[in-house]
């Protein structure tokens, strides 16, 4: 299962893709057998290798690598916000910002939206999903959350599931407008989430280090935000107000260098998710959205 290609369905194309995956033969030696899985145990899970890679990218040299990176993957450098010529160093511009038009956010106050460009997965009642990348592979929301009776709260709950890959734009959003409250660490390891690892262990995205902020909606009432890191994903940068209210769509942070994934839930019959995500997560599936687009409607 592991060593299949990662295949998602693409909403703008209407067609399934194989995932052009960054660094895939050392994901494959690391995840797909047990002396790379002892490796990631040992060594990359931990923070010091993230920071050491972070410096890495960081260095003024690190800049020569993005005119290949852009052509290697046929990233759009027209949604930049500045030039490619502009960023000192790679990091920077994996964490660019894009122009203001770049993602147009869905109109409709009742019309939830993807708060990260990604792959994603649905799920319209965690409790009954049969699993999550790999049929059978689940979690608990206490687990993700680290808090027993905030989990309570959200029992047949929605769920949606947000990857980032590498070469994605990687600041991430609020779905819906709200009152954001402070965000709340969770620390743990970093390991990877691409689905190479997590097919073989699902747990990885309840055993990273994740922050977890609570959004109070007029529709939707409580929604939650949850912040995976990754392996080269060690930091987890807020740039939103606690307190203060926002609007869908608006910024609320950034992830450094590497995939990540953004987790979002909604109470139980809050969200009614856009048909062609629920058909595909259905069979494990994911789909390539960008952020602003239509996730479903509010109830």
């Amino acid at each position: 299962m592991s060593a299949a290609p990662i295949r998602f369905y693409h909403r703008y194309k209407q067609a399934v893709e194989v995932e052009r995956v960054l660094g895939e033969r050392w994901m494959r030696l690391a995840y797909d057998n047990p002396a790379g899985r002892f490796v990631v145990w040992l060594l990359t899970r931990r923070a010091f290798f993230s920071r050491w890679y972070g410096h890495k990218m960081r260095k003024p040299e690190s800049a020569l690598r993005i005119l290949p990176f852009i052509a290697k993957y046929d990233i759009d450098a027209d949604e930049f916000a500045k030039s490619p010529f502009d960023y000192k160093n790679f990091n920077e511009f994996f964490f660019r910002a894009l122009k203001p038009h770049a993602r147009p956010i869905a109109a409709g106050d009742a019309v939830a939206v993807f708060p990260a460009d990604g792959r994603h997965l649905v799920f319209p009642n965690v409790d009954t999903a049969d699993g999550f990348y790999v049929k059978g592979s689940k979690f608990s929301l206490a687990e993700l959350l680290g808090d027993d009776a905030l989990a309570a709260k959200f029992a047949g709950g929605s769920m949606l599931i947000s990857r980032l890959c590498p070469v994605d734009y990687h600041r991430f959003h609020f779905p819906v407008g709200g009152t954001a409250g402070d965000s709340r660490l969770i620390n743990g390891w970093l390991y990877s989430v691409s689905p190479i690892a997590l097919r073989h262990r699902l747990r990885y995205l309840i055993e990273n280090k994740r922050v977890v902020t609570l959004i109070e909606t007029p529709r939707a009432g409580t929604v939650i935000m949850v912040e995976v890191g990754a392996t080269n994903v060690g930091s987890i940068q807020q740039s939103y107000v606690p307190g203060r209210p926002v609007q869908k769509g608006e910024e609320k942070g950034l992830f450094a260098f590497g995939g990540s994934c953004v987790i979002t839930i909604f109470a139980a019959g809050r969200i009614r998710f856009d048909a062609d995500l629920v058909e595909q997560s259905r069979n494990h599936v994911e789909t390539y959205a960008r952020m602003g687009d239509r996730l479903g409607t509010l109830t």
